[in-house]
């Protein structure tokens, strides 16, 4: 059965999942890397993210892996597929990973601002939505058929998604790091009135990494009021 799902999200340990001042220089916000010190050593994102051999394996790289696998589409913020604001100026920029990058299969772009479809090599087309999340879900559900829909981030968008009662299921990644600001994650939102339970826990020395998952009878309803 295919799910909607968030995975590989880093959140440091005062709840934060992107740094301050984002930017091209600082695509995660300054000291927001840190979050991500499990994932990028794996040999998942050694091979699926930066194009090189090896990488290492374990518990880390087995929760990267899963984000990945059985995948079919993708939903991005805008900040996700890159640093432009407002209306887009030209078609110049393709998202931040080069001519192949790391998603192969739809990813579906949430903007205000209307763009032509982008055809990119390894089987990745992005699709630019501008009306609303749940439009985007339609779509991303569409093209993924009986694959998973993975909601890409940033920060706002998987809020958006939990607070709609949308996501399935919940993986993040606990970095031993303090960011001071930035984006927090889940400030204000009441998983557990929106159905969530913890069903999976491992810990590294970089990483605790916790599943949350939505309760069956909670997945059909509507969100609770003002979640």
């Amino acid at each position: 059965m295919s799910i909607v799902k968030v995975c590989c999200v880093g959140v440091s340990v005062d709840g934060f999942s992107a740094g301050p001042r984002q930017s091209l220089e600082n695509p995660l916000g300054v000291g927001g890397p840190a979050l991500m010190g499990w994932a990028f050593p794996t040999r998942t994102m050694q091979q699926k993210v930066f194009g090189a051999a090896g990488g290492e394996t374990g518990i880390d790289d087995d929760f990267a892996a899963r984000g990945f696998a059985n995948t079919g589409a993708w939903i991005l913020g805008r900040n996700m597929f890159g640093p432009v604001r407002g209306p887009w100026p030209d078609d110049s920029w393709r998202g931040w990973w080069g001519d192949n990058p790391p998603y192969h299969v739809p990813a579906f772009v949430l903007t205000h601002h209307p763009r032509a479809s982008i055809e990119m090599a390894g089987g990745t087309s992005f699709h630019f939505v501008t009306d609303g999340i749940h439009a985007a879900l339609e779509r991303a559900r569409a093209a993924a058929g009986t694959r998973d829909v993975r909601i890409g981030g940033g920060v706002a968008t998987i809020r958006q998604y939990l607070q709609a009662g949308l996501v399935d299921e919940v993986h993040l990644a606990l970095a031993p790091a303090l960011l001071g600001s930035g984006e927090s994650l889940l400030g204000g939102i009441d998983l557990t009135a929106l159905g969530y339970e913890c069903t999976e826990h491992a810990g590294t020395p970089s990483a605790m990494h916790v599943v949350l998952s939505r309760r069956a009878a909670a997945s059909g309803a509507p969100p609770p009021s003002g979640g």
